[in-house]
């Protein structure tokens, strides 16, 4: 009978981040695609990636290489963020998100911030910098998550 070392086992953090990244792949957002993957206790509550709300337009196939139309901030017209997907499909299903930590491909803004903190979510772990991407000086929701102790971590493992 063949053994298995635990060193072999990828750890929930490595799992849950490579379903991120994953699921990242079906947004149909040409700007920038991101999944998320709301779990609590090794078990997945819900998942999520960034585009219009379902029933609406896929960006990519109405509007092509430019894709949505975007808001008077520069952002897209249409986007629900992937961590908003994760938090709104667990609410539709009745799952509670209170405690649960929330995997997601890139740091989240500022306003999913503030829903992530009101959910009562506990930590959020990232792969890529909000700040970064978007050239501001500071990644404000993780200010605003460590400020209103939610824990926060940067995912290390390169996947």
């Amino acid at each position: 009978m063949a053994t298995t070392t635990t060193d072999s086992r990828p750890s929930f953090n490595d799992i849950f981040m490579e379903l991120a990244v994953n699921l990242a792949r079906r947004s149909h957002c040409v700007k920038r695609q991101v999944g998320a993957v709301l779990t609590k206790d090794t078990r997945i509550i819900s998942i999520g990636y960034n585009g219009p709300p379902a029933g609406t337009h896929n960006c990519d196939e109405e509007w092509g290489e430019q894709g949505c139309p975007l808001d008077s901030k520069g952002s897209c017209s249409l986007a629900i963020h992937a961590e908003e997907n994760a938090i709104l499909y667990a609410a539709q299903n009745g799952s509670s998100v209170e405690g649960a930590t929330l995997y997601v491909t890139l740091s989240p803004c500022l306003p999913c911030a503030r829903i992530i903190y009101s959910m009562k979510i506990s930590k959020v772990i990232y792969l890529h910098s909000y700040a970064e991407y978007k050239g501001l000086p500071v990644d404000e929701g993780i200010a605003f998550l460590e400020k209103f102790n939610v824990q926060v971590e940067k995912y290390q493992k390169s996947l």
